[in-house]
């Protein structure tokens, strides 16, 4: 295992390389000044020009990314150029909410999913199989932003059980933060909790159709052992692959969710450094994004190998 991890870090590093040039590269790329937007429309062109020498915005573009990357080397991230206070700083708050809201959505997608995938292969009930298709239908085909106003809709404004949006830390009121947390991480799980559930399904089908299935079920083999000891472990290496890419889908879609339910993460900080062109935040923000997709794909693959030790062997 040990082995398998040394051959796959230099791709996952490469990863990180490529990422980080093309986000400083396209951050370049897109309209707009810091150093004019920080002085405001009425500035003059050398308060501007003293803007830029000040934050270091008129040295050439590879001294500026090597700057960069120095620092991120160094841990030394920089003040932020618009929003105010360190970057690290400003990370470090967003990245719980995002991190909480993120676990969470992971929860509901290995539950649901998982339920799903089981139900949908196994039921004997035309209903539930129905029911389960359809479920998983919507959840794919309407996109979170409307899901979630359904949501508040229904829970928030209709039935008023729940709170349509904001966020409460858990040690100050779990009871409270968990009602909280509720609608938004739903919102977020449900289609990748559909991607999973299909997957899974077909997986469990595929594996009950093999021969030694049906040998182990003619020889009066109980069907729940059958499901639990044979079938279910022979289908989880393609879903566990399957649920580390969701879990990179759920950081992205976590932008859009928070926007929806005002949850104070990592998307409002992106959304706010974005408008303000605010580059050490969004870089930042955005490399640590691709390094945690990374790092999440590569526990993917170690457990993939783990269970199927032919992938080490190869």
């Amino acid at each position: 295992m040990r082995s398998y991890l040394l051959r796959r870090l230099p791709s996952a590093l490469l990863v990180l390389f490529a990422a980080s040039f093309l986000i400083f590269t396209i951050l370049r790329l897109v309209p707009g000044d810091p150093a004019t937007s920080l002085a405001g429309p009425d500035a003059s062109p050398a308060t501007v020009a003293a803007i830029r020498d000040r934050l270091g915005l008129d040295a050439p573009l590879l001294s500026q990314y090597a700057h960069w990357i120095g620092s991120l080397l160094t841990g030394d991230l920089g003040p932020s150029y618009a929003i105010g206070g360190e970057v690290s700083d400003l990370i470090g708050d967003g990245l719980g909410a995002t991190t909480e809201l993120t676990l969470a959505a992971l929860l509901f997608v290995v539950v649901l999913g998982t339920a799903f995938g089981i139900l949908g292969a196994t039921s004997r009930s035309r209903w539930i199989r129905s029911a389960i298709r359809v479920t998983t239908t919507a959840a794919l085909a309407v996109p979170p932003f409307v899901s979630g106003v359904l949501l508040v809709v229904l829970f928030a404004v209709a039935l008023g059980v729940l709170p349509p949006g904001g966020r409460v830390a858990f040690l100050d009121a779990p009871d409270l933060a968990a009602q909280y947390l509720l609608l938004p991480a739903l919102c977020l799980a449900l289609p990748s909790a559909a991607v999973l559930g299909r997957y899974l399904k077909d997986g469990i089908e595929r594996a009950l159709a093999e021969d030694y299935i049906r040998t182990a079920t003619a020889a009066g083999v109980a069907p729940r052992r059958l499901l639990w000891r044979h079938a279910l472990p022979n289908a989880l290496p393609p879903v566990v692959t399957l649920l580390g890419m969701q879990t990179g889908h759920l950081l992205g879609g976590a932008v859009l969710v928070e926007a929806i339910f005002a949850w104070p993460g990592l998307g409002q900080l992106a959304e706010q450094g974005l408008q303000r062109r605010d580059y050490p935040v969004v870089q930042d923000l955005l490399l640590l994004l691709v390094a945690v997709f990374v790092v999440v794909q590569l526990l993917t693959d170690l457990v993939y190998a783990w269970l199927d030790p032919r992938i080490r062997w190869e």
